[in-house]
C-alpha cells in the first residue's frame, strides 16, 4: 500500500520537504498497541515516525536511540526530528523481524542466542543505566499488578469487591517483590520481544540484533527483559530452549549482576509480575482502547502466570487467587473468545 504526500497533515508534509523528501512515497506500517505510527519511505532506507500524543515518549525514543547506539547496540539512527510536531525520520531496519523470520522457519535457537547476547551486553555494560529515564520502582511495579485487579477481576468476577481484592493483592506483591529492591540497576527496555527485534544483514556480534520500541525504557532489574523474551505472550519456545538461553545469559553476564540463584529468582519474580500485568492489560486494550487482538494470547499468559508464580515460590499469591477467583487459570480460553 502506498500513498502520495498529499494526504499527509501539513506538519508532516513540511517536515519531509525540509529533508528533501517532498516526492517520497509512503507505506503505512501496521499499528501496534501504542499511539505511534510509522510509514516506510521505499528506496530511502528511512521511516517516518509520528507521535503527537506522547511528547515524553517521543523524547525518550530519541534519547534512548542515541544511548543504545553509544553502548554498541543497534537502535535506529535518528536522521531528523521535529519534537514540536512529534515527527522523526529514523533508520529503516527493513522487514526481518524475529516474528517474521520464525514464521518462515528461521533457526530459532540462533535468533534467541543473538537476543540473549544483546541483553547480556546491555546488562553488563557499566554505562547502561547512565541515561535519564524513570525508575522501575516498587510503586510502579504495584501499579502494574493492580491492572489485574481493575480489569481482569471485574471481567471474570463482576460481583467481587475490587478495592478489597486489590488492597490485599498489592500487600502480598509488595512483600514478594522486595528482592528486586536490591537488584543491580540497569536499563530495562520493557518491550524486548520478537516483534521488536530484527536480524540486521551486514552487522556482526550483538550489533546484528536490531532493537525497536524502547521508548518506555526504565531503570530497574534487567531480568524483566529476560522474562519478556523467554516467556513471550505471543509464542511458545521449543522445549528446553528457555533453559538453554538462561544458561547462556548466566555465563555471559559479569559477577556484578549477581549470583546464579539471585538472577534466576528475580527472573521468575519479574515473569510472574509481567504475566499478572498482561492479564489485566489485554482486557484493558480490548475494553478501553478497542484493540481486542491481544485477547487471543490470554490462554498462554494465564498458564505462564501460574507457572511463574510457582517457580518464584509465590504460593501465598497463588492460593489467594484460587480462593477469591476459583477457576481463574482456565479463564484464558473463555476470554480469548471475546476477541
Amino acid at each position: 500500500m502506498t500513498a502520495n504526500l498529499a494526504p499527509l497533515a501539513p506538519p508532516a508534509a513540511i517536515f519531509l520537504a525540509r529533508h528533501g523528501l517532498s516526492d517520497a512515497k509512503l507505506e503505512p506500517l501496521p499499528a501496534d498497541a501504542s499511539p505511534r505510527s510509522y510509514c516506510r519511505l521505499p528506496g530511502q532506507g528511512q521511516l517516518l515516525m509520528e507521535d503527537r500524543t506522547d511528547p515524553v515518549g517521543y523524547a525518550a525514543f530519541i534519547r534512548l536511540a542515541r544511548h543504545l547506539r553509544g553502548l554498541g547496540l543497534s537502535a535506529p539512527r535518528v536522521l531528523g526530528s521535529d519534537p514540536a510536531a512529534g515527527l522523526a525520520l529514523i533508520e529503516d531496519f527493513g522487514t526481518d523481524t524475529y516474528g517474521r523470520l520464525l514464521a518462515s522457519g528461521h533457526d530459532e535457537q540462533a535468533l534467541y542466542a543473538l537476543a540473549i547476547d544483546a541483553l547480556a551486553h546491555l546488562h553488563g555494560h557499566p554505562d547502561a543505566a547512565d541515561v535519564s529515564v524513570p525508575s522501575y520502582d516498587m510503586e510502579t511495579l504495584l501499579e502494574e499488578v493492580s491492572r489485574f485487579s481493575h480489569w481482569f477481576v471485574p471481567e471474570f468476577a463482576p460481583d467481587l469487591d475490587v478495592a478489597v481484592f486489590d488492597a490485599r493483592f498489592r500487600q502480598m506483591w509488595a512483600s514478594a517483590l522486595t528482592p528486586l529492591e536490591m537488584a543491580p540497576r540497569t536499563l530495562v527496555l520493557r518491550d524486548f520481544h520478537i516483534d521488536n527485534l530484527m536480524l540486521l544483514d551486514g552487522r556482526s556480534g550483538v550489533a546484528a540484533c536490531g532493537l525497536l520500541d524502547f521508548q518506555d525504557g526504565v531503570i530497574g532489574a534487567g531480568e524483566y527483559d529476560l522474562a519478556s523474551l523467554l516467556q513471550d505472550a505471543r509464542r511458545d519456545l521449543a522445549p528446553g530452549l528457555e533453559e538453554k538461553m538462561l544458561d547462556r545469559y548466566l555465563h555471559a553476564v559479569p559477577n556484578s549482576c549477581g549470583t546464579r540463584g539471585d538472577i534466576l529468582h528475580r527472573y521468575h519474580l519479574m515473569a510472574a509480575q509481567r504475566h499478572t500485568r498482561l492479564m489485566g492489560q489485554f482486557i484493558r486494550l480490548m475494553r478501553r482502547d478497542h484493540k481486542p487482538g491481544y485477547m487471543k494470547f490470554m490462554p498462554r499468559v494465564a498458564g505462564q502466570m501460574q507457572t511463574a508464580l510457582t517457580a518464584a515460590g509465590l504460593t501465598q499469591i497463588s492460593d489467594f487467587l484460587d480462593a477469591r477467583l476459583p477457576g481463574w487459570r482456565a479463564a484464558g480460553e473463555k476470554l480469548a473468545t471475546l476477541s
